[in-house]
């Protein structure tokens, strides 16, 4: 059976509390802690952040290493803080995140919708939920129907005779999370809760308006591509692609015979995703892969660089659009795309994805936080910010959080069957 992970039932208008989060990539660990609830933004009082080598495409492949990471930036976040922390909310994006749809329905006989009916009613949804041996990472209401009828916001206190939901659940593979939870565990720290990384940078760089028209979310970390697609205020679809802007690098360092730390330079400072006329004569120098004096530095076009990389995006948005389409993103109100995570930095990628995808493209960048850090301004701490915003809301989890006969606030839109949302667009 897999394993449950328990997530504490969060939100606000509650007294101020202290939070940790944690985002575990591929290329580094980073740490926050704040402060939330109460009145106003979540406010940042200690951040960290470590270079990280136990991880493969999102996934541990050496606990050790990642545990040191992870002590590493849990110790600067603790110290700039003052304080220390005993559990972590942490993002997830390896185990071949995937989502599927439960529905549930119940008889109200005409009667009025009650709490106690949303109560039997999630509890109808939960036992709906079939893991397939994966582990539920979320399970969000995202459809509620009367008689049929979709559409309904909050039914509390509406008559119907049948009361139905869709619920949206994000799974991961087992082994996946078991060996990551272990490289935190072995770190002395629990774990409040997993987010799908996709679903936390959201919350950081989206807007309501774009979640309610529509949009697809694509998060380029250094080892994987998360995405999220939203419909009607509510996340309906997530998917990840094994790919990122670390194999840019390699590609480059490949290609050109030199370092990998050079390479990255190289994509960096005179990289782009699409070429200009200058770049036809503007040389770039590439350094020798040794240092022993025996190679000359080589001198390249930029045109050539920029040809490397773009046969390597090329390839990393072949997947990303599939992926769009196996979840339904189509139609003409799937027309916007957010860039965000450490790989959107690259010059002129939101001209090059919206060509490649026939969508407006922008990047984003984290936001709706107090007191956060300018080196963690950026698109790679897209996640990490969003996990302190996720934590800072009630999400309504099917899975984790017990049912209760308070009704939760109301969730806008109508989310549910990628089917009923994008079909007739």
């Amino acid at each position: 059976m897999a394993p449950r992970i328990p997530l504490p039932p969060l939100g606000r208008g509650q007294p101020e509390r202290t939070v940790a989060v944690l985002d575990v990539g591929t290329s580094k660990v980073s740490a926050l802690i704040a402060l939330i609830g109460g009145d106003g933004a979540p406010r940042v009082i200690g951040s960290g952040q470590k270079p990280c080598l136990g991880l493969k495409r999102g996934t541990v492949t050496d606990v050790d290493k990642a545990e040191m990471a992870i002590r590493g930036a849990i110790d600067q976040a603790e110290r700039a803080a003052g304080t220390q922390i005993e559990s972590v909310l942490t993002s997830f994006a390896a185990g071949n995140l995937a989502s599927s749809m439960a529905s549930a329905e119940i008889d109200i006989s005409g009667a009025s919708i009650t709490p106690t009916d949303m109560v039997t009613l999630r509890q109808a949804g939960r036992a709906a939920i079939d893991p397939r041996g994966r582990t539920v990472v979320h399970a969000l209401p995202a459809l509620y129907t009367m008689d049929g009828l979709p559409g309904v916001e909050s039914p509390l206190g509406m008559h119907a005779d049948r009361l139905g939901i869709d619920i949206h659940v994000v799974t991961a593979d087992t082994p996946a999370i078991m060996n990551f939870t272990r490289a935190v565990a072995q770190s002395h720290l629990g774990i409040s809760g997993l987010v799908a990384s996709p679903l936390a940078a959201s919350m950081a760089v989206l807007d309501e308006e774009e979640r309610d028209i529509g949009v697809a979310l694509i998060d380029i970390g250094a080892g994987m591509t998360s995405i999220a697609v939203h419909r009607f205020g509510i996340a309906v679809g997530v998917a990840t692609v094994p790919m990122g802007s670390a194999d840019i690098t390699d590609d480059i360092a490949a290609a050109f015979a030199t370092r990998r730390s050079i390479a990255e330079r190289l994509k960096t400072f005179d990289g782009a995703a699409v070429a200009t006329t200058r770049d036809q004569t503007d040389p770039v120098i590439i350094p020798p892969a040794s240092e022993d004096g025996g190679a000359e530095p080589v001198k390249i076009a930029r045109a050539q660089l920029v040809g490397v990389i773009r046969t390597r995006l090329d390839m990393l948005f072949g997947e990303i659009a599939r992926a769009l389409s196996s979840l339904g993103f189509v139609g003409p109100q799937a027309r916007r795309i957010v860039l965000t995570g450490g790989g959107s930095d690259l010059r002129s990628i939101a001209d090059f994805a919206g060509t490649y995808l026939g969508c407006n493209v922008r990047i984003g960048r984290p936001r709706g936080l107090n007191g956060l850090p300018a080196a963690q301004e950026g698109t790679a701490f897209a996640t990490l910010a969003g996990l302190v915003l996720f934590a800072a809301g009630d999400q309504g989890d099917v899975w984790h959080q017990p049912a209760t006969a308070q009704p939760s606030a109301p969730r806008r839109g109508l989310g549910g069957v990628i089917e009923k949302l994008w079909g007739s667009l």
